[in-house]
């Protein structure tokens, strides 16, 4: 078999699909790049047997065949070439695979692809259509409140609850929690389904910066497609909690305020707070926001005032600063509003400029400041 390919063109495709390579699979042929030749078109897979991404690129060839291509070697050898024209021969007997560029000739050799593990194919029964710059949307404002804990394998992935038109993504660790609800799918089911974290991190980086995004799902996968790229993963079997029980539906007090402003503020006031409940406390007043932070083992102290509006009684409630931080880093808006009731219960975090068919909060438990 013999065909040629933009090296540009091969190595940006290498690139989408490389996430979905095991770091140090104990399955040889998982370290493999899967090249699917077929006329004028290649296919080019990764699997580590729970993420498996696919995409294709035109080159020039008129012939059919499957081979294994060492991962590592081709992408180390195509990112030390410039761009440019290149020539693969592809020595069936011997499983050879040899490289021509202008600046000579490189042999690797490749795996048969016996071995190669099937890639699970999208159904027809579970499909809804969704912007990519929403999905886009939904992963990043939502993974830094995906739970690392193993003995709670829900909350280990992202759940995605489709109801016909509307989709609504939820995460969450028992100290955070983020709700994002888009209403303008194009879907043809009511169901759910838990994404893992990783396969989440993969999407986020590859999905393109607008389009729509086709998304299915059976028993055990979900696969989400666009252009000549898929992305499949499998889900985490499980059942999720029932968030709702845990957002309260009566905060009175809204304080309304400028999100960089207190982000700037928090990443200040939180150096000076105890590593290890890196509590700050938020004294709220009428246009008067106090942070302040203590780390009493070693004296430090840091207090800082912001302007804010107000609409309830007068309160002091102490939040992790890490948490706090991380959800203002991955919100968009210019300004959020906060809900309270008391020291002791949830506040939210609600985003001010969202679209009409757009509904988030963020949830974030408090920490009981010392008397």
């Amino acid at each position: 078999m013999n065909f040629s390919v933009s090296s540009s063109e091969l190595q940006k495709a290498l690139s989408i699909i490389a996430g979905a390579i095991g770091s140090s699979s104990v399955v040889y042929i998982l370290e493999d790049f899967l090249f699917d030749l077929d006329g004028e078109k290649l296919t080019l897979s990764a699997t580590n047997m729970e993420v498996s991404i696919t995409t294709s690129i035109a080159i020039q060839g008129n012939e059919s065949g499957k081979f294994a291509v060492p991962a590592r070697i081709l992408q180390e050898t195509l990112k030390a070439l410039p761009a440019q024209p290149l020539n693969f021969q592809v020595d069936e007997e011997n499983q050879v695979l040899e490289l021509e560029s202008s600046f000579g000739k490189y042999k690797m050799a490749f795996d048969k692809t016996d071995d190669y593990p099937e890639i699970a194919k999208p159904d027809d029964d579970n499909k809804l259509t969704i912007p990519s710059d929403i999905l886009q949307k939904a992963i990043s404002n939502s993974l830094f409140a995906v739970s690392n804990d193993d003995m709670r394998v829900a909350m280990t992935g992202l759940f995605a609850q489709v109801d016909f038109d509307k989709i609504t993504f939820v995460a969450t660790d028992a100290h955070k929690l983020v709700k994002y609800t888009y209403s303008g799918v194009d879907g043809n089911f009511s169901s759910d389904f838990i994404i893992p974290k990783k396969a989440l991190a993969l999407l986020k980086g590859i999905l393109p910066d607008d389009g729509d995004v086709t998304v299915s799902f059976n028993r055990n996968f979900a696969f989400f497609s666009w252009g000549d790229t898929r992305l499949n993963c499998r889900l985490i079997d499980a059942q999720y909690p029932d968030y709702n029980v845990v957002i309260p539906v009566d905060n009175p007090f809204k304080m309304h305020v400028n999100r960089e402003t207190l982000l700037s503020s928090m990443r200040r006031i939180s150096i000076f707070a105890n590593k290890t409940t890196n509590q700050v406390a938020l004294s709220i007043a009428d246009k008067s926001l106090t942070i302040s932070a203590k780390d009493l083992d070693f004296s430090n102290e840091a207090v800082e005032q912001l302007t804010c509006e107000y609409d309830g009684e007068p309160m002091s409630i102490g939040f992790n600063a890490r948490f706090v931080v991380e959800m203002l880093s991955v919100l968009e808006a210019d300004e959020i509003t906060m809900l309270l009731a008391d020291p002791g219960k949830a506040g939210l975090v609600i985003p001010t400029d969202l679209d009409d068919n757009e509904d988030m909060l963020m949830l974030i438990m408090p920490v009981m400041i010392p008397g």
